[in-house]
């Protein structure tokens, strides 16, 4: 499951980013076409480019959410917070 995670280049995340500039001020419409147009080159390259990392060198997007914070955007924790959860309730008591 991490190695498929590692090859998607960070794509996982491109929703949390979206909030994060529609948060931060950009209109719903421009913060995707920003997050979009790197969304596109990291699945056109087959996840051998970083989403993070084209983010973090657009100064469009840098403008409104710095680089220290777009890599907190970055956490899988994020999203796998609630798994002990789930596998108590399908799974019961250990």
């Amino acid at each position: 499951m991490q190695a498929n995670l590692d090859r998607m280049g960070g794509l996982i995340h491109s929703q949390r980013v979206l909030l994060a500039l529609t948060q931060a001020g950009a209109s719903r419409e421009d913060a995707y076409r920003l997050v979009q147009k790197h969304a596109m080159r990291v699945w056109e390259a087959d996840g051998k480019l970083s989403l993070l990392a084209l983010l973090q060198a657009d100064p469009e997007v840098t403008a409104l959410v710095d680089a220290e914070a777009l890599a907190g955007l970055f956490d899988l924790g994020y999203h796998l917070k609630h798994v002990d959860t789930v596998f108590q309730r399908v799974f019961g008591a250990a």
